[in-house]
C-alpha cells in the first residue's frame, strides 16, 4: 500500500517544483474543459485500470474514474503507472500530470476511507508514505466537513492542495520545525453527528478567583513568570470542573471547553477517576470530548483532552510565551517549547486543533496551522485581560471555513481594565449564505458580578455549529 502513497507523494513534489518556476497551479486553474477532458482520455489509455470501461462523463464524455481496491495495486499496476509518470515528467508535461494526480486522488477515497477506519484503532497516526523525507511531503486521508464548503480552497488557486479533495497534502517548507501528531477520533465516538448534522459546543469560563499565583523572577538578564498552584484549592476546583461536565451532559453537549491556567497538576486524575466510576450507560452521556482547563506544570502550559470514556486522548502544549507587564517591566512566561501540534481528525467535523490563548494571537503561527492541516475548529483556551484581538483574529479563519471557539476567564480581569471585557467568549462560526449574518458570532457575555469580584461559578454557555 505505501508504494502508491511514495508515488504520490514524489508527483506533488514535482508539480511544487514546476509551479516555483512558471505559476503552474494559477494557469491550470483556468485550464479549458476540453483540453482537460482530452488529457484526461489520453491517461485513460494508457491507464485504463484508473477508469470505469462502459461509464462516461455526461458532459464532457470522457471516462469516468475507477475506485480502486487493495487487489489493483499489484506490480502490474505500478509499473504501468510509473512509466506513464516518467514519460509526463520528461516531457515536461505538467498540466498532464496535474490531471494524473486528481485521478488518482478521485480513484483512491475507498480506500482512503479505509486508512480512516485503521487510524481509528491507533492512539495517532503518521502519513500514509514513507518518502516524507525525501520528499517534503505527507500525506493523509482528508475527513470531511459538514460546514466546509466543496470549493473551500478555490481562492487559493495558487496552491496544490486545493486542487484535491480526498488527501490531504501537508509541505515541510510550510511546517517547519513543527512536529505533527494525528489522532484519528473513532467514528462511534459522536453518535448523533450523522443524524444531526451538528455539533453542540459548551464552555465554561469557571471562576472569578484565579487560585494561582503568578512567580516573577530574572534568569539571564531576563525578567520571566512562572504558575504556581497551590495545594488548599485544588479539590475544589477538581470539583467544580466535574461538575460543569455533567452540567453539559445534561444538556447534550458533544465538546466542552474550559479556559487556560485553571487547571493543576491534580485535575487529570480526579477526573479519569469520576468517569471510570460511572456505568458504560452513564459514561456514554458526557461530551464525547473534553478539553480540559490548562495547566502550567514542569514549564510547559498544556490542555489535557479527554474523552467520554476517560481516555486521555492527547496533551496539547502552548508554543508561544506570553508577555506579562507590571507597571513598566515586562515578564516573559518561562515555558519550554515541544513543536508538537496534536491535530484531531472526524468525519462530518473535519480537522481540529488547539491554539492556547497567544498561539491563537501569534498570527504567522495560527496560519501556517491553518495552512498546513486545513483546519475547520480551532479550540482557543484563553486567560486574558481582554477580548479585542481575539475578535479581531477570529476573522482570519473565516475565508477558509474554519470556525472558532474563543474561551477566556474572568480570572483575568484586572482592575481598571474592565472595559476590555466586552465578551467572556466568542464562537465564530460559518452560517449558509441565506442566514441572518448576525448568526455568524455568538458573544457569551460576562456576568455583572465579576467586575465586583464576585462568582457564583454558574455560567456554561452552550452553542450549536450546524450543518451548512
Amino acid at each position: 500500500m505505501v508504494n502508491i502513497y511514495d508515488r504520490i507523494a514524489a508527483l506533488c513534489a514535482c508539480l511544487i517544483r514546476a509551479n516555483e518556476a512558471d505559476e503552474l497551479f494559477v494557469h491550470y486553474s483556468c485550464i479549458a474543459e476540453q483540453a482537460k477532458a482530452e488529457l484526461r482520455q489520453a491517461i485513460a489509455e494508457q491507464l485504463p485500470m484508473l477508469f470505469e470501461a462502459n461509464q462516461t462523463n455526461e458532459v464532457l464524455s470522457y471516462p469516468a474514474v475507477r475506485r480502486l481496491g487493495e487487489q489493483d495495486l499489484n506490480e502490474s499496476f505500478y509499473q504501468v503507472l510509473e512509466a506513464c509518470l516518467t514519460f509526463y515528467r520528461d516531457q515536461q508535461a505538467y498540466f498532464a500530470l496535474m490531471v494524473l494526480l486528481q485521478v488518482l486522488d478521485e480513484s483512491l477515497q475507498e480506500l482512503l476511507r479505509q486508512q480512516i477506519a485503521d487510524g481509528q484503532a491507533d492512539s495517532f497516526s503518521t502519513v500514509l508514505n514513507s518518502n516524507r523525507e525525501a520528499t517534503g511531503i505527507g500525506l493523509l486521508p482528508r475527513t470531511s466537513c459538514m460546514w466546509e464548503r466543496k470549493h473551500r480552497l478555490i481562492r487559493h488557486y495558487d496552491r496544490l492542495d486545493g486542487f484535491l479533495d480526498h488527501l490531504l497534502l501537508l509541505e515541510h517548507t510550510i511546517l517547519g520545525e513543527l512536529i505533527d501528531k494525528h489522532i484519528f477520533l473513532k467514528s462511534d465516538l459522536f453518535p448523533d453527528l450523522a443524524r444531526t448534522n451538528a455539533l453542540k459546543i459548551a464552555a465554561s469560563p469557571l471562576r472569578r478567583d484565579p487560585h494561582y499565583t503568578l512567580e516573577c523572577y530574572e534568569k539571564e538578564r531576563v525578567s520571566y513568570v512562572r504558575v504556581r498552584y497551590p495545594m488548599a484549592e485544588r479539590a475544589a476546583d477538581n470539583e467544580t470542573v466535574w461538575e460543569k461536565i455533567q452540567a453539559a451532559a445534561r444538556e447534550h453537549a458533544d465538546i466542552i471547553v474550559f479556559p487556560e491556567l485553571l487547571g493543576n497538576p491534580d485535575l487529570t486524575a480526579y477526573l479519569v477517576q469520576r468517569i471510570q466510576a460511572l456505568s458504560p450507560e452513564e459514561r456514554q452521556r458526557l461530551p464525547s470530548l473534553m478539553f480540559l482547563p490548562s495547566v502550567w506544570d514542569k514549564q510547559m502550559n498544556t490542555v489535557t483532552v479527554l474523552d467520554k470514556h476517560g481516555h486521555v486522548l492527547c496533551r496539547q502544549s502552548k508554543q508561544n510565551p506570553f508577555r506579562l507587564v507590571r507597571g513598566t517591566q515586562g515578564y516573559l512566561e518561562d515555558i519550554r517549547i515541544s513543536h508538537v501540534v496534536n491535530i484531531f481528525h472526524h468525519e462530518g467535523i473535519g480537522r481540529i486543533g488547539i491554539l492556547i490563548c497567544r498561539d491563537f494571537l501569534t498570527t504567522p503561527y495560527m496560519e501556517r496551522l491553518m495552512r498546513c492541516f486545513k483546519l475547520t475548529l480551532i479550540l482557543v483556551p484563553s486567560c486574558s485581560t481582554g477580548s479585542y484581538d481575539f475578535r479581531q483574529a477570529l476573522d482570519l479563519c473565516a475565508h477558509d471555513d474554519c470556525n472558532v471557539v474563543w474561551l477566556n476567564t474572568c480570572a483575568a480581569l484586572e482592575k481598571g481594565k474592565e472595559d476590555n471585557f466586552e465578551s467572556i467568549g466568542y464562537v465564530r462560526k460559518r452560517i449558509g449564505r441565506r442566514e441572518d449574518d448576525s448568526q455568524r458570532l455568538y458573544k457569551m457575555p460576562v456576568c455583572e458580578g465579576a467586575f465586583r469580584g464576585e462568582c457564583s461559578h454558574d455560567c456554561l454557555f452552550f452553542e450549536t455549529i450546524q450543518g451548512v
